[in-house]
């Protein structure tokens, strides 16, 4: 039996899934009587991991977010994944805005999550790998606590949870 068990704490969005909900959204944008005539746009820049939205005026803008955040909760893609820049006006009158989509965890947010499995308590080790944090422990009872604890109080990242062993 092994002496100690670990996991890693990862925040990824499956580059698929993304995809999926964007076509989603452009779909379900365009055929929407709101959005008849308009210049409104949505793309996915998948090598820089960004969307582009392009829309007519303020509220158009908002309705693509409503649309976009829609279709991404029906594909359990966390909202949280997604860092809105702010809007430019751009040719014609139109908006410009661009979204980050997070892979990874930020060094800022990776130490806060191991200040957090610290400051609880638990009889594991954390520690920062590049983009992710591996806890270990002779127990899996407080592997399991520790999991709990942070989905019971989640960072402003979305978190999974992998390489149980």
């Amino acid at each position: 039996m092994a002496d100690q068990f670990s996991f890693d704490i990862i925040s990824e969005v499956p580059a698929q899934e993304l995809d999926n909900a964007v076509n989603q959204a452009i779909k379900e944008f365009s055929t929407r009587f709101d959005f008849k005539g308009s210049k409104s746009s949505i793309e996915l820049l998948k090598s820089e991991n960004k969307i582009k939205i392009i829309a007519d005026d303020d509220l158009k803008l908002r309705n693509l977010h409503d649309i976009l955040r829609g279709t991404m909760a029906a594909r359990k893609i966390s909202a949280k994944a997604l860092e809105f820049g702010t809007p430019e006006k751009s040719f014609e009158g139109t908006l410009k805005q661009e979204i980050t989509v997070v892979q990874g965890i930020a060094p800022e947010k990776a130490k806060e999550i191991v200040r957090r499995i610290k400051e609880g308590g638990f009889k594991v080790q954390a520690s920062i790998q590049t983009e992710q944090v591996r806890v270990t422990s002779k127990s899996k009872d407080a592997l399991q606590e520790v999991m709990q604890a942070l989905r019971a109080n989640p960072p402003d990242i979305p978190l999974q949870f992998t390489n149980y062993r």
